[in-house]
C-alpha cells in the first residue's frame, strides 16, 4: 500500500521511545531528544545526499536509524519525489543497524520499519529477509585463561548465566570479532550509537567493568567519515580497563566536537551514571582542537575551543572556565597535594572493621579504660562509629602513623553526583588516632595547628574546585587531588589569600564562588559524620 504525504508527521505520537529511555540503568535507552542533539553535530549536507550510510552498531530502540530517517525522507524529498520510492531507497541502501540482543533487533525494526519483521506486508519497505537491515546474530565468548578475548567478561563471573540455553550472552557481535567489516562488508559514513556501558565481571556491582570503550575502538577500525558516540565520562580520568583508552581520546585531534554533562540524569531521566556522560563528534578527514560545551539540564553553560589535553594535565578538564584557572596553579611548578594523602587503607582496616570486630581481634575496652587507649574511627550502620582498642592494637600496616596528629577526609564522596553540592568533611586526627578504610589521612604532623592550617585549606572553596577537576566518581583517592598544589601549612589559608597567591580574574573569582558551595559549618559535619558515615 502507498504511503502517504503525511504518513511520517502522524506515525511517532505519543513517542513509545521517550518512555522506553527511562526503563533501563544497564543498557540505557537514548531519548529521541539526545539523538538529534548528536545527529545536529553532522554536516547537515549528509542528510541530503542518498549516497550517504549509516550505521548504529549497538541497536536498542532503533531511534538513531528512526530520526535518521525522518531527516533523510525531508532531505531526499526533491531527489526522489515520489514517497515510497524515497522510503524504499533509504531503508534498503542507507540505514543499518546491529542489534544487541533479539529482543531489541524486534524493536528496532519495530520503530524503524514500523514492523518488527520487514518483510511482512505492515512494514512500510518491503524487504525480502526477516532482518531487514538490522541485523542479529547470537554470538557466544571465546574463553580464554577465565575470560573473553573480546570483551573481558570473566568466565565464572555474575554473567556465568551467559552459559545457559535460553539466556542472553551479552557477547555483542560489533566487539565479538576482529574484523568488524565483514558484518555487512561495506563502508559506511557515519557510525552513530550508545553502546552498553559494563558488565560485570565477577559478581559484584562494583567490580562491572567497562564495555562501551571497545565500541569505539571497533568504529574506529571500520573508518567512517564521521563517528558519534554518548558514552559515561569516566574515561576522562581513565581507570579500570580505561587508561589506554583515555590515552588515545585525548591525543585523538579527530574529535572535534563534544557534549559534557556532570549529571547522566540530563541525558537519561531516571538514571543515576556515576561521573556523568558525554557525547562527541570523531571526524576522519579534519583534525585540531575540540569544540567543549558543558551543560547544566538543557542548559549550555560554556563553550571553548581548546584541546582535550591541556599542557601538564594527564586528564580532561571538564570545566571550560577552569581551564585558565588552572594553567595559573601549574605555571608555579608546585607539588602536589596528593603526596601527602594516603592510600586506601591507611592502617590496614578494612570498612567492614566494626561489623565483627571480634573477627579482627579487637577486645572490648570499658569506659574506665579509655584513657591512654588508642581510637579507631570507622562506620557502622551508616554512621560514624569510634572505638577503642589496647594501645598495642597490631594494625596490619601505618602503625608509624597512629602517634602523630594527621587529617581525616572521606574517601567517598556523594551528592547525588552534583559536583556544585558536594563538599570535603576533613577532621582532626589526634596522636593515637587510626580510621578504617573509609577514611584517608592527610599527612602526619608533630603539633595540632598545622594539622588544622591543612583543614582550613582544604575547607576552601579554590580547593574544592581543582579536587573536582579529577574526580569522576563517587571514591575519592589520592589521584583525585593530583591537581590540588601543596601550601605552607605554617599558617591557616582562606580562599582570598588564594585567589590573590594564583592572580585569579573577578570572573575566574566569581565562577569559583558560584559554583563551590559555602564550607560547612561545624554544626553541619557533626551531623553528617553522625549521620552518613563521613560520606558527603
Amino acid at each position: 500500500m502507498p504511503l502517504k504525504p503525511d504518513t511520517f508527521a502522524n506515525l511517532y505520537k505519543p513517542d513509545v521511545i521517550s518512555c522506553l529511555a527511562d526503563l533501563s540503568n544497564d543498557e540505557v535507552f537514548t531519548p529521541p531528544d539526545v539523538a538529534n542533539k548528536m545527529l545536529d553535530m553532522l554536516p547537515q549536507e549528509l542528510f541530503r545526499d542518498p549516497s550517504t550510510k549509516f550505521l548504529d552498531p549497538a541497536c536498542k530502540s532503533g531511534v538513531f536509524l528512526r530520526e535518521i530517517a525522518k531527516r533523510l525522507i525531508a532531505g531526499l524529498a526533491d531527489k526522489i519525489p515520489n514517497l515510497q520510492e524515497r522510503c524504499d531507497w533509504i531503508f534498503q541502501n542507507q540505514l543499518y543497524g546491529i542489534a544487541i540482543t533479539e529482543l531489541t533487533s524486534l524493536l528496532a525494526r519495530r520503530s524503524v520499519y514500523c514492523s518488527k519483521y520487514p518483510n511482512s506486508p505492515f512494514s512500510i519497505t518491503k524487504f525480502k529477509n526477516v532482518q531487514g537491515n538490522i541485523l542479529y546474530h547470537k554470538m557466544k565468548h571465546t574463553w580464554k585463561n577465565g575470560s573473553c578475548i573480546y570483551c573481558g567478561t570473566a568466565e565464572n563471573g555474575s554473567l556465568n548465566d551467559i552459559t545457559r540455553e535460553g539466556m542472553e550472552s551479552h557477547a555483542y557481535e560489533f566487539i565479538h570479532t576482529l574484523n568488524p567489516g565483514e558484518i555487512f562488508k561495506m563502508k559506511f559514513d557515519v557510525i552513530i550509537s550508545n553502546p552498553p556501558y559494563q558488565l560485570g565481571d565477577s559478581g559484584a556491582f562494583a567490580s562491572a567493568s567497562p564495555i562501551y570503550q571497545k565500541f569505539v575502538e571497533q568504529a574506529k577500525k571500520l573508518n567512517p567519515r564521521y563517528m558519534a558516540m554518548i558514552i559515561p565520562s569516566r574515561w576522562f580520568a581513565g581507570g579500570k580497563g580505561l587508561d589506554d583508552f583515555r590515552n588515545n581520546m585525548l591525543h585523538d585531534d579527530r574529535i572535534r566536537v563534544l557534549h559534557d554533562y556532570q549529571m547522566g540524569s540530563d541525558c537519561f531521566p531516571g538514571t543515576r551514571i556515576a561521573g556523568g556522560v558525554c557525547y562527541f563528534l570523531w571526524n576522519r578527514d579534519h583534525r585540531g582542537e575540540c569544540e567543549v560545551f558543558n551543560h547544566d539540564g538543557n542548559d549550555i553553560t560554556s563553550s571553548m575551543v581548546r584541546p582535550l589535553l591541556e599542557t601538564g594535565a594527564d586528564t580532561f578538564i571538564r570545566m571550560n572556565e577552569a581551564v585558565p584557572i588552572l594553567r595559573k596553579v601549574q605555571a608555579l611548578n608546585e607539588e602536589s597535594f596528593s603526596s601527602i594523602v594516603s592510600p586506601r587503607k591507611p592502617f590496614g582496616l578494612t570498612s567492614d572493621f566494626f561489623a565483627d570486630p571480634s573477627k579482627y581481634n579487637l577486645p572490648s575496652v570499658s569506659d574506665e579504660q579509655q584513657n591512654g587507649q588508642i581510637r579507631i574511627v570507622g562506620t557502622y550502620k551508616y554512621k560514624t562509629v569510634w572505638k577503642y582498642a589496647d594501645k598495642k592494637y597490631p594494625f596490619p600496616n601505618g602503625s608509624e602513623k597512629l602517634w602523630k596528629y594527621k587529617v581525616f577526609v572521606s574517601q567517598v564522596l556523594d551528592a547525588g553526583f552534583d559536583w556544585t553540592k558536594e563538599r570535603l568533611s576533613p577532621f582532626l586526627g589526634l596522636p593515637g588516632d587510626a580510621c578504617t578504610e573509609t577514611f584517608l589521612t592527610v599527612g602526619l604532623y608533630d603539633n595540632q595547628q598545622t594539622a588544622e592550617n591543612v583543614i582550613s585549606y582544604m575547607n576552601t572553596r579554590f580547593f574544592h574546585l581543582l579536587m573536582f577537576l579529577k574526580k569522576v566518581s563517587h571514591h575519592v583517592t589520592s589521584k583525585v587531588y593530583e591537581y590540588v598544589p601543596m601550601q605552607d601549612f605554617s599558617h591557616p589559608w582562606n580562599d582570598e589569600m588564594l585567589y590573590k597567591k594564583y592572580h585569579l580574574t573577578e570572573s575566574e573569582i566569581n565562577f569559583i564562588e558560584t559554583h563551590i558551595r559555602e564550607p560547612w559549618t561545624d554544626d553541619e559535619i557533626k551531623h553528617k559524620l553522625n549521620m552518613a558515615g563521613g560520606n558527603e
